[in-house]
């Protein structure tokens, strides 16, 4: 049995990201079982026929090492794998205190360094002791994990470095994206006036509305653009910036041209059917959406931001990399995309990145093969 330790099944790229890796193990006849702090968010409904939800009851983390104890001796997994700090930490915790053979993976999805990190919420400290911080629990924990993975070449190495373990000893492991399923999706009708023949053609975001994926650029760009171009802009995610960016949008007086769609359960088929699609994140890990604009045939920009899309996008290869939070740069890179600069990637490149790839990764760093 596999299970994914997880707060919730919340819009964003580390539940998507799961819900693929279970989709191949349940393929390959595999048990599947998520463990949630809270058995919460849209993607409740796309997990696989067979696979189990696991409701821990436990809005703070404090709780829910005791919980996940009880889980691990009652169940005894084969494998963990969990994505997020400080879960990370927990299924680690859990594991010793419980004396169990479970294998536990932690996946690091998102660079660490030079990027805001709070400290632990909504507890008396990490089992009462404060304030530890993500990198001092990497430190502490790690080393005692039976595989530590990375989303790419760059966040691999910022855990080497906090964490004081070789380099060579964290797993780079691309994040299971490309599937028949994500093709198929794509080709869904989209219901919206702006996809229609003869309209201006559309550039898309997509991602949680936060400081981190920083759509004011994207906006700032999108103004420069309509100096030029007619176009149009959409954004699909939600998030606590949403005030914030209508407020933007009415100050450039763009809220005709600009829809902040909110969160939608097939993002493939926007995918599909925008001129192309916009990254303009102050930092990442890898980078999911980029891909699957890419798989669905769009042309895609990206800020080069620490980590992923350069690798993603083979060093500005297959698309333009622009410096992170220029509004200028990235609005000179749509103008030329719009105008038919650009360079479609190809099959080869996309296999890195399929599901099945990284399914068979995961069993390899897990010695489950």
């Amino acid at each position: 049995m596999f299970v994914f330790f997880l707060p919730n099944l919340g819009e964003g790229g580390i539940q998507r990201t799961a819900i693929n890796l279970a989709d191949s193990f349940v393929n390959k006849g595999l048990k599947v079982d998520f463990v949630l702090d809270r058995v919460t968010g849209p993607f409740v409904k796309q997990i696989p026929d067979g696979s189990r939800m696991i409701d821990l009851k436990s809005p703070r983390l404090r709780t829910s090492v005791y919980s996940l104890i009880s889980y691990l001796k009652l169940e005894q997994p084969n494998a963990l794998i969990s994505y997020t700090h400080y879960h990370d930490e927990i299924a680690i915790l859990a594991k010793r205190l419980s004396g169990v053979s479970t294998k536990i993976a932690v996946s690091t999805q998102n660079t660490l360094l030079g990027t805001p990190r709070p400290p632990i919420q909504n507890l008396p400290g990490f089992l009462g002791i404060t304030p530890y911080y993500p990198h001092t629990l990497i430190k502490l924990f790690y080393p005692w994990a039976d595989a530590v993975l990375a989303s790419s070449g760059g966040v691999a190495q910022d855990v080497a470095q906090i964490s004081g373990l070789p380099l060579e000893q964290i797993k780079v492991i691309y994040n299971p994206i490309v599937a028949p399923k994500l093709l198929e999706r794509a080709k869904e009708p989209v219901d919206h006036p702006w996809f229609k023949t003869g309209e201006p053609p559309v550039i898309l975001g997509v991602g949680r509305l936060t400081k981190q994926k920083d759509f004011e650029t994207l906006i700032q760009a999108f103004y420069q653009v309509r100096k030029q171009q007619n176009a149009r802009l959409m954004i699909l995610g939600t998030g606590l910036a949403q005030a914030r960016l209508q407020s933007l949008l009415h100050q450039l007086g763009v809220e005709n041209d600009v829809n902040l769609q909110g969160f939608v359960e097939n993002p493939y088929a926007y995918m599909a059917r925008a001129k192309l699609f916009v990254l303009s994140s102050a930092w990442e890990g890898f980078g999911n959406v980029l891909v699957e604009a890419m798989a669905v045939g769009t042309p895609v920009i990206s800020t080069d931001c620490q980590s992923g899309p350069a690798e993603i996008l083979d060093h500005g290869k297959y698309g333009f990399l622009t410096p992170v939070g220029d509004y200028k740069a990235m609005a000179e890179a749509i103008l030329k995309v719009l105008s038919g600069h650009y360079k479609l990637v190809d099959s080869t490149w996309l296999n890195q990145f399929s599901i099945e790839n990284s399914a068979q990764k995961y069993l390899e760093a897990l010695s489950l093969t």
